[in-house]
């Protein structure tokens, strides 16, 4: 099949769905100047040593780690950057009628942003807005603990407890919070397409969101720019530019042929 028949193909099914649930990975604010993970120019593939900021045991183990962590949140591009037009295609789909659900791996806000309805976006990684005591589970503001940066404090601590201070995001090492998975799930289970778009579907449990929709009979779209494990199990795979590819799907949604 064509690269164009696959597009018509795509956007039939979004447009006769009754609900759809997006699945969204870094790929989709590559656009916004966040680089993403595991793709060509990705920050693992540059710096596979960066990791160690983003590893739980690490952190907590070494004031050097979270020094290092903090300074790199306070040059983190994701504080300051702005939607792009893959983020206002999923906006434009949401009020179409289409739109049930956004699932995200981005910690960056951009959904929220780009004008989706945030108790839509479930956030399965964090937020890199918030912090939290990994002491006592207080949260604050990211600007409020990086201001203490920028002041001089190299490691704050949680003026509650003194716990340590972590961004509000999911390390490695750490459990994803299980209410908000279940939210992913029942969002996954409840619609009959997904389309997952700019992620390498290498991540687990949330990449076996695709299982769960298979397994529900739910069509499987995945737009990604480098091939995933899932591409011969789904329904269609579209590897196009996310910029360019959204906004066509939402343009068909909105005026299905």
């Amino acid at each position: 099949m064509s690269s164009d028949a696959r597009f018509a193909q795509v956007a039939a099914w979004l447009a006769e769905a009754r609900s759809v649930t997006a699945l969204t990975g870094a790929g989709i604010s590559t656009d916004s100047g966040i680089p993403d993970f595991r793709g060509p120019d990705g920050l693992w593939t540059r710096q596979p040593e960066a990791a160690r900021l983003f590893t739980l045991d690490n952190y907590v183990r070494d004031p050097e780690v979270r020094r290092r962590a903090w300074l790199a949140r306070r040059d983190n591009t994701a504080l300051t950057a702005e939607p792009n037009s893959g983020h206002h295609a999923l906006v434009s789909m949401e009020r179409a009628g289409r739109l049930r659900a956004i699932v995200t791996q981005n910690i960056d806000g951009l959904h929220q942003r780009a004008g989706s309805d945030p108790d839509r976006v479930i956030e399965v990684h964090g937020t890199i807005f918030e912090v939290a005591c990994l002491t006592c589970n207080d949260r604050t503001p990211m600007r409020a603990a990086l201001d203490r940066v920028e002041a001089g404090e190299p490691d704050p601590s949680c003026l509650i407890c003194g716990g340590i201070l972590k961004s509000a995001t999911i390390s490695f090492g750490q459990a994803l919070d299980p209410y908000t998975l279940r939210r992913a799930v029942t969002a996954v289970s409840e619609s009959d397409l997904l389309l997952a778009v700019g992620t390498s579907l290498q991540v687990h449990p949330v990449a076996g969101l695709v299982d769960v929709a298979l397994a529900g009979g739910s069509r499987v779209v995945i737009v990604n720019a480098e091939p995933t494990p899932y591409d011969r199990a789904v329904d269609a795979v579209l590897h196009e530019r996310i910029g360019d590819v959204l906004p066509a799907l939402a343009t068909a949604v909105e005026r299905p042929q």
